[in-house]
């Protein structure tokens, strides 16, 4: 993009934004909600309190405050016990995983598909 236009962009979002901004500064219901924060704040300031002590006031049990609980790890599902037996050894790999060593060597010299189907 050309400098050029990259700058009538960059004009034109600001001027969206300066119109949104004066809409925002005419609302009246804008106006109000920031009125009642003024003085809310200014008769918390005048008393020396916070707002959750008005809260703890208005709502002693807590009713409100609710207590988040940890989300249970999830947890893996067991993997099963697979049995390979190797048909000319009689030899038998017992796993859980395909990480086995000896599972890994059959599978180098007689194939993975091969290994596979000595599965009981």
């Amino acid at each position: 993009m050309s400098r050029i236009a990259e700058l009538r962009e960059l004009e034109a979002t600001i001027a969206e934004h300066q119109s949104r901004l004066e809409a925002l500064k005419n609302d009246s219901k804008l106006k109000k909600e920031l009125e009642f924060e003024t003085k809310l704040r200014d008769l918390l300031g005048e008393y020396e309190m916070s707002l959750k002590d008005v809260i703890n006031a208005l709502d002693p049990q807590g009713r409100g405050q609710r207590t988040v609980k940890a989300p249970e790890k999830a947890t893996r599902r067991e993997r099963t016990l697979k049995r390979y037996k190797h048909p000319d050894t009689g030899e038998v790999v017992e796993t859980k995983g395909g990480n086995h060593k000896v599972l890994k060597a059959w599978k180098a010299e007689h194939g993975s598909e091969t290994v596979e189907s000595w599965l009981q």
